[in-house]
């Protein structure tokens, strides 16, 4: 499984997915087609969920995105709480701008609806 790095732009966030367990996603998500950009990302994360290392740790940091991210954020995570499932540990960080309560409300929605405990964590 190889190690994939997408770069940010003005519409994409910083994407980082390592086999060795660390995923992170930084910045802006609001590509014009979420599908072409995600769907990659998605098959990855699907593929890793298969045989993931003992531990993972996914930094979310999204300064904002858009309903169809939201989306795919939402089959990310879900299928990542099948290696916690699995028996293998799993710290999700989301990382939000202080008085952000947008990004904040996200996050707390996908904790509930899926049942995954995220720490949250505020910035300046």
């Amino acid at each position: 499984m190889d190690r994939l790095e997408f770069q940010p732009t003005k519409r994409t966030p910083y994407v980082l997915l390592d086999p060795s367990g660390k995923i992170k996603f930084k910045g802006r998500s609001i590509p014009e087609d979420v599908s072409l950009f995600y769907e990659d990302i998605l098959d990855w994360v699907i593929a890793f969920s298969s045989l993931p290392p003992p531990m993972t740790v996914v930094d979310i940091e999204l300064e904002y995105l858009n309903s169809g991210t939201s989306k795919y954020m939402l089959r990310i995570l879900r299928k990542l709480k099948e290696v916690h499932n699995d028996g293998n540990e799993l710290k999700i960080n989301w990382v939000y701008e202080e008085g952000d309560d947008d990004i904040l409300e996200r996050g707390e929605y996908y904790a509930s609806i899926l049942g995954l405990s995220i720490r949250f964590i505020e910035i300046e």
